[in-house]
C-alpha cells in the first residue's frame, strides 16, 4: 500500500498572491511546509500537485530546487489536478493538505494516516469534526474514492475542492474523524491574508531558529505567552478550502 502526501499548491491565490513562496528569515512558506512533511513517517512519498499555469514556474524551480516530484494539472478543477498526481505516483492511499499550512505537525497527520489504516476507513480527516487548530488539515482518503469522485463528481464545488463528493455520502463511504484531546479550533494557522502572515512569520520566527521541528504543543505553548498575538488574524473569515 502506497501512501502519498499530495500537497495542491498555486501562486494565484485572491486574498494573498504569491503566499506559499512569501518568506520568514529567509526561507518560503511551502519549503517550510515540505521540510515538516518529510517528518510524516507512515507516508512513502510527497508530490506538490501545481498548475500548468506560468504563474506557478516558481512552485516548480522550488520542487527542483529541493528534489521534490511535483505534478501540474488544471487550476480550477483541482479534483483532476489530486486524480492525476495520484495516478502519477501509483498512489493507493492519498494525504491531502494544502500548501497555506505551513506549521501543519508531522505527528497530526500521522495521526490520521494510523486511524485510515487501523479503522479501514474509505475518507478521515481532522478538520471535518474540528478540534484541532485550522493549518493542521489533514484528510487521508483511498484512490478508489478519489477515482469515483473523479469520474462521477460534476458539480463544480466538487471538482474545485476534491473531496466534498466523498464526505457527503456517509452510506457509500466509511468516514471518519480525528479530534485533538482539547478542542483549540478557534487557532488559526494558515496563511490567506496578511494578518495570518503577520502571525505565521511570529510563531516561525519565534519557535524555528532554536528548535526546527517545533510541534502543535509548542506553537499552542508559545501563544499562551502571548495571547495577543492570537488576536492578529482573529478576525479573518475562513475561505472554504483553502489553496
Amino acid at each position: 500500500m502506497k501512501i502519498v502526501i499530495i500537497v495542491q499548491a498555486r501562486m494565484t491565490s485572491t486574498r494573498l498572491p504569491g503566499k506559499v513562496l512569501k518568506q520568514v528569515l529567509g526561507k518560503p512558506l511551502l519549503e517550510y511546509q515540505i521540510e515538516r512533511l518529510h517528518r510524516v513517517q507512515l507516508a512513502d512519498e510527497i508530490v506538490i500537485a501545481t498548475t500548468t499555469k506560468a504563474t506557478d514556474d516558481p512552485i516548480v524551480e522550488l520542487c527542483d530546487r529541493l528534489s521534490i516530484p511535483y505534478f501540474r494539472g488544471s487550476e480550477e478543477d483541482v479534483l483532476a489536478r489530486y486524480h492525476g498526481a495520484a495516478k502519477a505516483h501509483q498512489a493507493d492511499v492519498i494525504v491531502r493538505v494544502t500548501s497555506d499550512c505551513p506549521l501543519i505537525d508531522p505527528q497530526a497527520i500521522d495521526r490520521v494516516i494510523q486511524s485510515y489504516i487501523d479503522d479501514r476507513y474509505d475518507y478521515v480527516s481532522n478538520c471535518i469534526e474540528r478540534t484541532y487548530p485550522r493549518g493542521m488539515d489533514t484528510e487521508v482518503f483511498s484512490f478508489k474514492a478519489l477515482n469515483e469522485a473523479f469520474l462521477e463528481a460534476t458539480a463544480k464545488p466538487d471538482r474545485e475542492h476534491v473531496t466534498p463528493f466523498i464526505h457527503r455520502q456517509p452510506d457509500r463511504y466509511k468516514l471518519g474523524s480525528v479530534l485533538y484531546n482539547k478542542n483549540c479550533s478557534q487557532h488559526r494557522w494558515t496563511v490567506d491574508t496578511p494578518e495570518d502572515f503577520a502571525l505565521i512569520q511570529k510563531i516561525l520566527e519565534s519557535l524555528y531558529p532554536q528548535n526546527p521541528e517545533f510541534s502543535l504543543e509548542d506553537c499552542l505553548e508559545l501563544l499562551d505567552r502571548y495571547p495577543e498575538w492570537s488576536k492578529i488574524n482573529a478576525h479573518i473569515e475562513q475561505k472554504q478550502y483553502g489553496e
